[in-house]
């Protein structure tokens, strides 16, 4: 498991954050979604190897923590940043929180490996969709509605797509099949 190189990747003394060691992590998650408070109310449930600083992402107090991260990136993705500046995201950033806690390291070790990385990446990738769907939802109240890119929900039917990347879209006139 690598730190992403960022600016915040500048370790005390001049060494490389990936060789510092971690003592303590922020997670920053997204306190709107169900799935994410769910993650971290069971992770402030383990016993923690590294104590982990949950902090809702985009939020003032993760502002003044981290004021040189990239807040708006944090609310996309998954982001946990180490007591040494090092900037996990989407696998990693779950593959380290696992790692700080008593038990989990096992598992945490073996989804840092090239074989791990796969169902991590899938598992990152789903619940960014929950997320991502969960949000829209909140956005429309409940009730049908359309995105500027395309997308329409329906309470019935949930989500689907017209315009390029789906059906073809035809603003209300389509002819009746035939």
């Amino acid at each position: 498991m690598t730190a992403t190189p960022t600016p915040y990747g500048a370790a005390a003394g001049g060494r490389d954050a990936a060789r510092v060691p971690v003592r303590r992590l922020t997670v920053l998650h997204d306190a709107r979604c169900p799935l994410c408070t769910h993650l971290r109310d069971w992770l402030t449930g383990r016993r923690q190897l590294v104590p982990l600083d949950l902090v809702p992402a985009g939020s003032d107090e993760a502002r003044r923590r981290l004021p040189d991260l990239d807040h708006d990136r944090t609310l996309e993705e998954i982001t946990v940043v180490g007591d040494a500046g090092q900037v996990y995201r989407g696998p990693a950033a779950w593959t380290i929180c696992l790692w700080a806690l008593d038990g989990y390291r096992p598992s945490a070790h073996r989804l840092g490996t090239p074989v791990g990385a796969r169902p991590a990446r899938g598992t990152v990738l789903a619940a960014a969709k929950y997320r991502e769907t969960h949000r829209r939802q909140q956005e429309c109240g409940g009730r049908s509605c359309s995105t500027a890119d395309g997308r329409r929900y329906d309470p019935a039917q949930g989500w689907s797509r017209t315009g390029p990347d789906g059906p073809p879209s035809c603003g209300g006139s389509c002819p009746a099949p035939g």
